[in-house]
Formats: C-alpha cells, sequence, structure tokens
C-alpha cells in the first residue's frame, strides 16, 4: 500500500471548496456567435423580401420574367431561412444555458459547440449565395494549355498539366475531348522533359459537362514549376511557368442547346458575335507527322480577328470543315473572354477598394509544382500537399486544390460585395445628411 501524496493545508482546503459560478464556462454565448456583415445580412434580407413578394404576385398570374428572377432569388431565401433558423436555435440554448436545471443545462452545453460550427457553415452558404452567378457559369469549357517562361522545358510541363487535367475528368467522370494537341517543331529530336513528356506547343482541351466553366475557371493562371531538368547535368533546379486559360464554350452545332448557341452567335449584343466580315480566313497545308496527306492537302485553317489582333489556327482534322469550325469555336471563345476582362477591368476600375490590388491576373503565378520538396502550393488559398505524384495524376489531391482554390474565388466575391454595400450604405447615408441639413436650414428660416 503506497503512502498518500502529501498536501499542504492550504491547498487542500481551496480544493474542498466549489467554484464559484461566474468561473464556469462550458461553451461560448450568443456574443462570440459568428455573424454576418451587416451589409451582406441587409442585402439577404431584402431579396428574401423581393423573393416572398415575387412568390404573391406568381400565383395570381404568370409572368416568364418573374419566374425566372424567382428562381435566381430562391438560393438566397433558402440559405437565409436556415441561416435565422440556426440563430433562433442558438438564442434558445443559450437561454438553456442559464437555467436552474442542472440537466437541462448540460443538455444546453452539449449543443451549443455543435449549433456555432453549423452557424459558421450555413454563414458562408449566405454569404456564397449572395454573390452572382458567373454568367457562364453552366457552360462547357475549353481549357488551354500553352508553355510560359522557362525555354525547353516549360513545353515539357505544359504536356503534364494537359495530362494532368485530362487524367482528372476521367477520375470524377467529367467528358473532355482534345480539341488541339501540338508538339514543337523539333520534338523527335528533343531530349529532356519526364517520362511520357513531349515538347509541347499548344493543347486545348474542351470539357463538355455542363457546369465545366464554374469547375475549372478557378485554373487559369501561370502553373510554376520547380525541379531538375533531365539535361541537368550538376543537379541544379530550374523554374519554369505554364499559362492555363479557361475559356467558356458553347456545344456543338449537333448538341442540345445549339439553338441557344446560335442565338448567341448571331446576337450582335452577345459577347459571342464575331462579324465575318471582321475576320480573315486563310486556308493552309498542315504540318508535322501525318504522312503524304499533310503535304497535299490544305485543310489547315487559320483565323484572324482583325479588330483585336486574336489568332486561331487548326489541322488536328482531316477535313477542312471540321477544322473550320473548331477554328471558330475557339475564336469566339478568345473573343469573349477578352470582351469579358475588359469589362472587368472598368468594373474594377470604379470600384473604389483595396481588392483591384489583391486581384489575380494571368501574369501571376497561382500554383507552384515543387518536385524536390514532392510539394504542391497554391499560393491564391495557401493550401500546401505533398504528394506531388498524385496531382499529376489527376488524383484526389489536385481536387483538394481546386477545391481550395473555388472557395478562394467565392470567398474574394464575397469580400467585393461587402465593399459594394458598404459603399452603398455610406453614399445613403451621407445623401440623408445632405437632405436633414437642407431641411434643418428651411426650419430655421
Amino acid at each position: 500500500m503506497f503512502p498518500a501524496p502529501w498536501v499542504c493545508r492550504r491547498c487542500a482546503t481551496a480544493l474542498a471548496k466549489p467554484l464559484r459560478r461566474q468561473f464556469l464556462r462550458y461553451a461560448s454565448t450568443d456574443a462570440a456567435a459568428p455573424n454576418l456583415p451587416p451589409a451582406l445580412l441587409q442585402r439577404a434580407r431584402n431579396l428574401a423580401a423581393e423573393h416572398a413578394a415575387l412568390a404573391t404576385t406568381l400565383e395570381q398570374s404568370f409572368d416568364a420574367k418573374a419566374a425566372k428572377r424567382l428562381g435566381e432569388l430562391s438560393r438566397v431565401a433558402t440559405a437565409l431561412r436556415s441561416y435565422d433558423a440556426a440563430r433562433s436555435s442558438l438564442a434558445e440554448l443559450t437561454q438553456l444555458s442559464e437555467s436552474t436545471d442542472a440537466e437541462l443545462r448540460q443538455l444546453a452545453h452539449d449543443e451549443l459547440a455543435s449549433t456555432h460550427e453549423q452557424i459558421t457553415n450555413l454563414a458562408t452558404a449566405l454569404s456564397a449565395s449572395l454573390t452572382p452567378r458567373d454568367p457562364y457559369a453552366q457552360l462547357p469549357c475549353l481549357v488551354e494549355i500553352r508553355p510560359g517562361p522557362g525555354g525547353q522545358e516549360g513545353r515539357y510541363f505544359a504536356d503534364a498539366v494537359y495530362k494532368m487535367y485530362r487524367a482528372y475528368c476521367v477520375r470524377v467522370g467529367l467528358r473532355a475531348n482534345t480539341v488541339k494537341y501540338e508538339v514543337a517543331d523539333g520534338a523527335e529530336t528533343a531530349g529532356g522533359g519526364a517520362a511520357n513528356e513531349s515538347p509541347l506547343a499548344e493543347a486545348v482541351l474542351e470539357v463538355l459537362d455542363e457546369g465545366a466553366y464554374d469547375h475549372f475557371r478557378s485554373e487559369a493562371g501561370m502553373h510554376r514549376v520547380q525541379r531538375v531538368p533531365a539535361t541537368e547535368k550538376q543537379g541544379r533546379t530550374h523554374t519554369s511557368a505554364v499559362a492555363v486559360w479557361v475559356l467558356p464554350s458553347f456545344p456543338t452545332s449537333d448538341s442540345a442547346g445549339s439553338a441557344a448557341m446560335e442565338a448567341d452567335f448571331d446576337n450582335p449584343d452577345s459577347e459571342f458575335y464575331i462579324d465575318p466580315k471582321d475576320v480573315r480566313s486563310e486556308k493552309m497545308r498542315a504540318g508535322g507527322a501525318g504522312g503524304q496527306h499533310v503535304n497535299k492537302t490544305e485543310s489547315a485553317i487559320r483565323l484572324t480577328h482583325i479588330p483585336t489582333g486574336t489568332v486561331v489556327s487548326m489541322q488536328d482534322s482531316r477535313s477542312q470543315h471540321r477544322n473550320r469550325e473548331d477554328a471558330w469555336r475557339l475564336l469566339r471563345s478568345r473573343v469573349a473572354a477578352q470582351r469579358r476582362e475588359e469589362q472587368e477591368k472598368v468594373a474594377n476600375s470604379l470600384r473604389n477598394s483595396v481588392l483591384a490590388k489583391n486581384q489575380i491576373t494571368r501574369g501571376d503565378k497561382i500554383r507552384t509544382y515543387n518536385y524536390q520538396q514532392d510539394r504542391c502550393t497554391d499560393h491564391r488559398s495557401g493550401v500546401d500537399v505533398h504528394n506531388l505524384p498524385d496531382v499529376l495524376l489527376g488524383g484526389e489531391t489536385l481536387g483538394r486544390l481546386m477545391e481550395s482554390a473555388r472557395s478562394w474565388l467565392v470567398g474574394r466575391d464575397v469580400q467585393a460585395l461587402i465593399v459594394e454595400e458598404e459603399i452603398k450604405a455610406a453614399e445613403a447615408e451621407k445623401g440623408q445628411g445632405n437632405g436633414n441639413g437642407n431641411g434643418g436650414g428651411k426650419k430655421k428660416k
């Protein structure tokens, strides 16, 4: 039998006394609950009120425009109801935590932590529902991959990025079609690159499923690679880059939605509209490997959009008609993307906020692939992963990176929305203040 440990009389007396109630703290109270910015919450309530008014109107008489608007607002109304219900539950639990019944207090304390977590998730969902959806979010997309700075090593890694996205589409079940795959001249004699890599000049991967543009738009930007090239004899690490563009794409003429596509192509107000008079079309003989066919027929097509100087060439198919269709689809997507960028620049210049300084452009690196450290870093979301082979094979690790980038985009849109709402509120208060001041002047007279 071991002797009892010695405890001084003062400590024994202190331990014997029950803890005073004011020092007990089981969970955070409502004051520490996650709150939405007042500007966002007010915007959500205004949109929910509009949703309720439209629902009442549609019960009396149907209107296609009002029904479309109702569908757009239903996302906000549903998220706000869930958020308000969770806040009400939190208030009830907070009251129960102060009950004189010990059992009720314990039950309330057990539920508070999960309720706080639920409110955090619902606040994020409500913020995301308030951000305007990209008008092309539901469209398929074209993923263009071209080597950036870094010479031949950049060409090899461009091929790795192309295969990475193609493998990712296969893994997640997205239908993908290679529209263009062009290897640089002299690929037969060039050396270097990792296993199964070719010196890529340009590749265009079309993801055919609806919503692909919203899924991949966060991948646009400069992808940096740090690795030791196969031709490096002294083991020095080289840094190269690959440019990735993600463009919205309309379905082909033989697929569903072709009527909407044709209407948009023929609408002068559409961003996809191109006047055929502004395009110079040239027929060429295809180059590269392919036997005698590439030397005897003019199947390659080159289109030049004269106002913007955008040039698209296509030679992947033996059919001149097919090459022309693919070239026109790619040209429309590129010109539409340029028009969207110009509109965004104007909007950003008018927005008086620091967010414009933090905007990611195509010239900025968005991700780094470091072979020596077995690491891939997304510089926007700050997520690091250490399974680079799985990333390059389009595995779940790449999916985590893409999801973090999409979350970063939503967060950026939410911050921009908060700034816009605060500016509107400040301008409204300023206008009311000027009105009150004028009214006060009249009263003094």
